[in-house]
């Protein structure tokens, strides 16, 4: 017996236009229509729109240019005064995140004793008396030696001799 590959029958486009009463008015009807309704028309224009386009009429090429392109759902241009609305939530939460900040500062504690700047001397002053860097030599903080230190001296002295 035989194997006869058939191939399935093929969904055949819509050939008749569809009705002026249908597509009059669509950019103002399309967001009060039904889902089901706005979903069966937009699938009559996509197979009018499969054959050669000279075929539509002028009210279906322009029902399908705006549901495809119009300015609806996420294209839908905003509410008039959102932009001032948008600008006041953002001073809002400004003003709130400085008073919180100014609240903690005014209610936190006293820095550490370790942070005030005699307290930092005193810890300089007593590192470079005990030595406590003796390989390269504790200068205090952010202070930087010159390059090659002694060493490097001695090569000038060196220099000028010549």
């Amino acid at each position: 017996m035989r194997r006869v590959a058939v191939a399935p029958p093929a969904r055949a486009a819509a050939t008749q236009a569809i009705s002026n009463p249908t597509l009059a008015n669509i950019e103002k009807r399309w967001e009060d229509m039904p889902p089901q309704e706005q979903a069966e028309l937009w699938m009559a224009l996509r197979d009018r729109m499969k054959n050669d386009w000279h075929d539509m009429t002028l009210q279906e090429k322009k029902a399908a240019y705006w549901i495809a392109f119009g300015p609806h759902g996420p294209r839908a241009l905003p509410p008039p005064g959102e932009n001032w609305e948008v600008f006041k939530g953002v001073i809002k939460y400004l003003a709130l995140s400085f008073a919180i900040f100014g609240l903690t500062r005014y209610f936190s504690r006293d820095p550490p004793k370790t942070m005030t700047r005699e307290w930092q001397e005193k810890t300089e002053e007593y590192a470079r008396e005990q030595r406590m860097e003796p390989v390269t030599g504790y200068k205090g903080m952010w202070i930087q030696s010159k390059p090659g230190g002694e060493k490097y001296k001695k090569a000038l002295e060196a220099e000028d001799e010549f």
